[in-house]
């Protein structure tokens, strides 16, 4: 869930209501594919419920290289740099995403100067921390690097007095899909 709060803590409520607004729930049933490799994605999209696997296709069968839960972001990669993803993405059981259009988040960034500063940066927090557990699951040398908790991270502080908003942001975004159902 830590990817979603790193987007939470840093917006605003009004930011948070015009995601919102401006998405759309997408239900995902086992086995469906949300992002294929090579194919430009139209939406950046939070896992709301469910589970995601990311699947990278090769001539020996598919090789599972994460599965995502509840709060990840997914295809922010392909946003930042607009190139097509390079790994397949598909749901391993019954998920829910939310998605926000491309295109829309985009025209918000270009004329919102404070909500781009505010997303851009939560973009570099949780793509530093992503960098930072790849390091430490393939190790520095021979022996791997301990695990931090989430809670215990040398994070900046900002992020650390945000991190009880932004839960309480995820379970309002929760809160309300349900209630639109």
């Amino acid at each position: 869930m830590k990817k979603a709060l790193f987007i939470l803590g840093e917006l605003n409520d009004a930011d948070v209501d015009w995601m919102l607004t401006t998405g759309r729930r997408e239900e995902l049933t086992a086995g469906q594919i949300l992002i294929h490799k090579g194919q430009p994605i139209n939406a950046l999209y939070i896992l709301l419920e469910g589970r995601l696997a990311v699947v990278l296709e090769t001539a020996e069968g598919d090789r599972e290289l994460a599965v995502l839960t509840s709060g990840e972001v997914v295809g922010e990669i392909s946003f930042v740099d607009s190139r097509p993803p390079s790994a397949t993405v598909k749901a391993l059981e019954p998920c829910l995403v939310w998605a926000i259009p491309r295109d829309r988040l985009l025209q918000k960034l270009e004329l919102d100067l404070a909500f781009a500063s505010r997303f851009y940066r939560a973009l570099a927090m949780f793509l530093s921390d992503r960098l930072r557990d790849t390091v430490t699951r393939l190790g520095y040398g021979k022996e791997p690097l301990p695990e931090t908790p989430f809670e215990e991270l040398s994070l900046n502080p900002h992020f650390l007095d945000s991190l009880e908003t932004a839960r309480a942001r995820f379970d309002w975004l929760l809160r309300r899909l349900r209630a639109s159902e």
